[in-house]
């Protein structure tokens, strides 16, 4: 019943210049008000009908207000977007055409640079994002490689400034540089074109210079012990092994000897010995003032035929120098075959040898590749060790030969030959025996010494080392009959 309906109520709808559209049938809320208006009575549909209509208008006007006052500036800006709609959806459908026209030309470019950043092509691009990937992934193994020559020379540090009372700490940091040093290089060999271990490579090769240096200098210092010396020896051998070739392959490979090593450790140890000789300088300066003077009145004591009375400071120096002398000097020798035993044992071995078998003819063997050397004549070179006493006693030959004539005391004479004569036994108890050499201190620039002087100070003192030997003697012999007693109650 809704299309009859409809069309008898069509001919009172607005007409055209109504702004309000008319309503079509089709539209729902028509549709369903039709309906509605079928159901309803007659005298519904004159009385009340209208009033309902008008409440309804009433409603929606109220309504509408309503939504204008609190919601007009969304209104507004609807409207004025639905306004700029129109020209926009124009250019929204230019810019979709031109995107769908580039869309070949980006599969074309997709296409090259997938071909081109394949892995299975060759490319520096890629090459330098995966370097740049690995060093990231290794960032922390590469801080503990840059880390390890300041480790190093800390380790080394640390060594050097303890003092000889803390070794043992001494020793565990050296130890630590040595290890350090020896992970460096065989990085170095894992890796020898890496440009980084190699910059860290040549940094700690000048470290471990340092530690060379250090290493030398305590072997110079005052008092070091065998111990301590052994220990110096034993890092220099590991940490700068290329000191044992200074002395040329024939001499390096000659009975095992570390020449470069063994004359490094006299040397050090000679310059602490001069050293500490230069510590008698103010004595020194007034014993050459005891020499100025007696050899300006030379010639006056002469005409006068008075003796020189001076010298008693020259005696207090060369009492002093030689004391010094002869502990040092024992010292030294006496380290150096603590810590070259291979060396001395092998020439003592040689000597003794050839002593006792004349008609072998024993000569050193010559190592292979350098015979061409054999017929140099300052080749076979002698021991370091054969040599360095020689130096030494020299060295206090000189000295006594300058200062001795300012003592003409008999008796001061006398105690520092004897004195000269016990260093010379110290030293013989090593194989540098040299008492022979007071022959040449025979000064004959005054008339009232004697010949011969050094050979009765030579007697006197070989009469009270036969003494000193008879008394160690009788003293063996008591403990040996002592024991006998206990020997044979075993032995019943």
């Amino acid at each position: 019943m809704a299309d009859p309906l409809y069309e008898l109520l069509a001919p009172y709808f607005d007409t055209p210049p109504s702004p309000r559209p008319i309503p079509s049938v089709r539209d729902l809320v028509t549709s369903r008000y039709l309906d509605r208006l079928s159901t309803l009575p007659l005298t519904s549909l004159t009385s009340i009908e209208a009033q309902s209509l008008a409440q309804s208008s009433h409603s929606i006007v109220l309504s509408l207000q309503a939504l204008t006052t609190r919601s007009h500036k969304s209104v507004i800006a609807s409207s004025d977007h639905l306004s700029n709609l129109r020209t926009e959806l124009p250019l929204l459908a230019v810019e979709a055409e031109k995107l769908q026209n580039a869309i070949p030309a980006l599969n074309g470019e997709a296409s090259l640079f997938s071909s081109m950043y394949s892995k299975s092509v060759e490319n520096t691009l890629l090459d330098r994002r995966k370097k740049a990937l690995l060093l990231a992934r290794n960032a922390d193994r590469m801080s503990d490689l840059l880390d390890l020559p300041t480790l190093l020379s800390s380790a080394i540090a640390s060594s050097a400034g303890t003092s000889g009372s803390s070794a043992s700490s001494a020793t565990a940091s050296y130890s630590s540089a040595l290890d350090l040093n020896a992970h460096i290089k065989r990085l170095r060999v894992l890796y020898p074109d890496s440009q980084l271990v190699k910059s860290i490579f040549d940094q700690a090769e000048e470290v471990m210079q340092g530690m060379t240096t250090n290493l030398i200098i305590t072997l110079r210092t005052q008092g070091i012990k065998l111990a301590a010396g052994m220990r110096t020896i034993g890092w220099l051998r590991r940490v700068a092994p290329e000191l044992n070739d200074t002395g040329g392959k024939h001499m390096a490979t000659m009975g095992g000897q570390e020449v470069g090593l063994g004359s490094l450790f006299l040397v050090c140890r000679l310059a602490n010995l001069v050293l500490t000789l230069e510590a008698l300088e103010p004595l020194r300066e007034l014993a050459d003032q005891e020499s100025e003077r007696r050899l300006k009145d030379k010639d006056k004591r002469k005409e006068a035929g008075n003796a020189w009375s001076g010298g008693q400071q020259t005696e207090k120096y060369l009492k002093r120098y030689i004391e010094i002398f002869r502990e040092q000097s024992f010292a030294i020798i006496s380290m150096y075959k603590s810590i070259f035993p291979s060396s001395t044992m092998a020439l003592e071995y040689g000597d003794e040898v050839g002593a006792k078998h004349p008609s072998l003819q024993l000569k050193p063997a010559i190592p292979k590749g350098i015979e061409e050397e054999v017929h140099d004549p300052f080749r076979p070179l002698p021991s370091t060790l054969s040599t360095f006493p020689l130096h030494l006693v020299d060295i206090l030959v000189e000295t006594l030969k300058r200062y001795l004539p300012n003592v003409r005391d008999h008796g001061s004479r006398e105690s520092l030959l004897t004195q000269v004569l016990y260093c010379a036994g110290s030293l013989g108890r090593l194989g540098g025996d040299f008492s022979m050499v007071l022959s040449s201190l025979e000064d004959t620039d005054e008339s009232e010494d004697e010949p011969g002087e050094w050979i009765e100070v030579t007697k006197k003192h070989r009469e009270l080392a036969g003494r000193l030997e008879l008394l160690a003697s009788g003293v063996r012999d008591r403990k040996t009959s002592a024991a006998l007693p206990k020997n044979a109650s075993l032995v019943d």
